[in-house]
This record gives C-alpha cells, sequence and structure tokens, in this order.
C-alpha cells in the first residue's frame, strides 16, 4: 500500500481539530471527505478509516511514539508512523518520518499489550470503572469488541418496502447485503459502501440503524392505533421505526429538549413517509404534564456515557469525563421519576439507553421501582446486549407495565 500525501495531510489536519480542539471526529471527517473532489472512494475510505483508527489507539500510539498532549504537528506525524508501522505499511522517504524505529515500535507495541489500559487504548478511570461494574473477564471482551470497526446496518422501512426488495434493489448497484437471525427489519452490508447516495435512500427505504439500537422500538411492544411517546426521540432513528412498526396507524409524540434535533427528525419523517409522528420540544414541564395518564407505550431512550457505542464513535472514550458519570445517573433517574407519569394504566414503558455499565441500566430500574413513582410499575423483562457476544453496540432494554 503506497500513502498519499496530501491524503495523510489531511489525515493529520483532522486529528489536529479532534485532539487539540475537542471536535467531535465523526463532523470532522465529514469536513475533510468535502476536501478534494477528485478524491475516489478510496481515497475517502483511507481518510476517514485512518483518522478513526488513531482516534481509536490515540493512548496506545501515544505511548509508543513517547508523545504527550497537547500533540503538535510532529507528535502526530510520530503517532502516524506507528499507525503505518503496525499495519505493515512501508514508510515513504519524507522528512516526517525520518529516523522511525520501526523494530523498537513493534517490540513497545508487544509490550504494551500485555496491559489492558494500553492495549484497549482507554483511560485509567475508565478502565477502573469498567472492571468494578463488569468484572475483570467480561470487561476485558467487552472493551475488546468496543473497539473493533462497526458493521453498516441498515434498518428497512417497511412503510414503504420489505427486506428482499431493498436487498434486490441494493445488489442491482453492487452493494451486497445479508440477513440478521433475531433483527427482522435489519440488512448487513457485506462490503462498506456509500449508501446515502443510493436511490433507495433518498427514496426513504431504509435508514442506517446499528442492529442493538433497532431492538429498542421492538421491545416497546407497540400495535396499530396506539398513542406513543418517545421521550427521548433526539433526531428520530427509533421514532421512524416506532411509526413503520405502528404501520402509520395512531400517534406518536415525539419529544426532546432540542428543537433543533425535532427539525431534523422531521425532514427524516417526510422522506420515510412516516405521517403519524407529532414533534415537541419539552420546553417546559406543562409539556410533560400535559400527557399524564394519557400514553398506551412510553419509550425513554434515555442520555448516557454512550459506551456501548465506542465502536461507532470512538473519540467519545477521550471526551468522557467521571464527573459525567455521576452527572448523568442522576439525569436518569430525574427523566424515568418524571417521565413514567405520562403512562396510563395497563400501559408499558421502555427504559433503554446504549451503555453497558449495570449503574445505568438495571440498577437505574431497580431504584425507580422502589420509589413512591415506581409504586404502580412492575419488571416485564429486560435485555442486556454486549458487544462481544452480540457482535453489535453494546445496549440494555427493560420494559416495565403501570399496574391499573
Amino acid at each position: 500500500m503506497r500513502i498519499h500525501r496530501n491524503l495523510s495531510f489531511a489525515v493529520i489536519d483532522g486529528l489536529t481539530l479532534i485532539f487539540n480542539e475537542g471536535k467531535y471526529a465523526d463532523k470532522v471527517i465529514q469536513q475533510l471527505l468535502k476536501r478534494d473532489k477528485r478524491w475516489g472512494s478510496r481515497d475517502r475510505g483511507f481518510v476517514a478509516e485512518t483518522t478513526y483508527d488513531i482516534v481509536r489507539w490515540k493512548r496506545l500510539y501515544a505511548e509508543i511514539a513517547e508523545v504527550k498532549a497537547p500533540f503538535d504537528r510532529d507528535n502526530l506525524w510520530r503517532m502516524f508512523a506507528v499507525w503505518a508501522t503496525l499495519k505493515g505499511i512501508n514508510l515513504p522517504d519524507w522528512k516526517y518520518f525520518e529516523n522511525t524505529p520501526t523494530r523498537k515500535i513493534k517490540g513497545r507495541f508487544d509490550e504494551l499489550s500485555q496491559i489492558r489500559k494500553f492495549k484497549e487504548s482507554i483511560p485509567d478511570w475508565l478502565d477502573e470503572v469498567g472492571e468494578k461494574e463488569l468484572g475483570a473477564e467480561f470487561w476485558t471482551k467487552e472493551i475488546a469488541a468496543l473497539n473493533e470497526q462497526a458493521d453498516v446496518i441498515l434498518r428497512v422501512n417497511t412503510l414503504k418496502t420489505t427486506k428482499e426488495k431493498l436487498q434486490a434493489e441494493l445488489f442491482d448497484l453492487n452493494i451486497e447485503t445479508e440477513f440478521i437471525k433475531g433483527y427482522p427489519s435489519a440488512l448487513k452490508l457485506k462490503e462498506r459502501a456509500n449508501v446515502f447516495s443510493t436511490e433507495a435512500f433518498k427514496n426513504g427505504h431504509f435508514e442506517v440503524q446499528d442492529a442493538s439500537s433497532q431492538l429498542v422500538a421492538e421491545f416497546a411492544n407497540v400495535q396499530p392505533g396506539m398513542r406513543v411517546v418517545d421521550t427521548c426521540a433526539g433526531a428520530g432513528g427509533k421514532t421512524l421505526h416506532l411509526a413503520a412498526l405502528m404501520e402509520n396507524k395512531g400517534q406518536i409524540i415525539a419529544m426532546d429538549i432540542y428543537a433543533n434535533k425535532l427539525h431534523e427528525l422531521k425532514r427524516r419523517a417526510k422522506r420515510n413517509g412516516a405521517h403519524n409522528i407529532e414533534p415537541r420540544a419539552i420546553d417546559s414541564t406543562k409539556v410533560i404534564k400535559k400527557l399524564y395518564d394519557k400514553a398506551d407505550r412510553v419509550v425513554i431512550d434515555a442520555p448516557c456515557s454512550g459506551l456501548g457505542v465506542l465502536r461507532r464513535n470512538p473519540d467519545a472514550k477521550w471526551k468522557l469525563q467521571p464527573e459525567f458519570l455521576d452527572k448523568i445517573r442522576k439525569t436518569q433517574q430525574d427523566i424515568l421519576q418524571q417521565y413514567s407519569k405520562m403512562v396510563k394504566a395497563d400501559g408499558q414503558m421502555v427504559y433503554a439507553t446504549c451503555s453497558v455499565l449495570p449503574s445505568e441500566n438495571q440498577e437505574q430500574v431497580a431504584k425507580f421501582l422502589k420509589s413512591e413513582a415506581g409504586a404502580n410499575f412492575s419488571l416485564i423483562k429486560d435485555k442486556k446486549v454486549s458487544a462481544h457476544k452480540s457482535g453489535f453496540d453494546g445496549f440494555y432494554m427493560a420494559l416495565l407495565e403501570c399496574k391499573a
């Protein structure tokens, strides 16, 4: 494999923004890919995957390169050299790579691979939390799985097409997919491809959504004609799935504290042909109180640490701080206490997170059930999805019923 100068410069520029200016990796990469219209899919793939790779393994590569944050450009070139060496790529004769100690890099890698926090490239505090909550054996397997590149999974929009029809439509574009057992609306890409440029996407035949995330709407056990409240709807990935499961019948009230996300949901709903969604911004407690005892189903896709989705957001482990975990646990319990009041008698509620930590998941549900607000609720079932067992994102979901 040959390394091209302009692509390598794009990677270094991207890493500067991510590591030194705190920019989000996905947004930075989106901008980088627009830099040169002459780049083909292979060039764009190199920029995106190399940037994500170095972000994912930042701690390991920095330790091997003997550099410390904040990283100047020379430091970043040294980390790039570590990445290339470990990938078995011959370094070009550029000044940035002069005196790169190839043998020493491989030796250091073997040495540091014996220590989990270096091998899996995570902060000390996060390694300690993971081991404490999940146990050493489980955490070692889970964090290794969360460092693997995520597959591209599509959710078929059954309001407009079927899984079989979409598979055939994509096959005609040389995009091969396969069904996933146990995930009724999912198609997995056999190879990465730019699916967003297809007519199938523009016509609303699918959304890109991880297989684990697709389980949440299924878990809510919705039926056509129900009144469903999606309380932390965001840009609406799960809302759109609920609309499809309800066959566009009934009402989905999609709520969020961020009005701009609901604007994006409106746009996506139009493309998906989902007509039973009503966005409502939570700008005061009145919005919640108006719905007390009115919902057949309440879905709480709660804000969380996001540890279960590190494969697609590898920079999150560098942005996450211990104090945020304490804060988010309080927020999760507050949300459960308030939003549960919208469930009517004999109605049901789903509490879900994309975290693998019990303190954000089953412990929050147990705490809620012991509280005054949870007195009328009972746990019907819950599901813990781990990345190393499922091959997809780490998730948790609990289905609770409000007794009459």
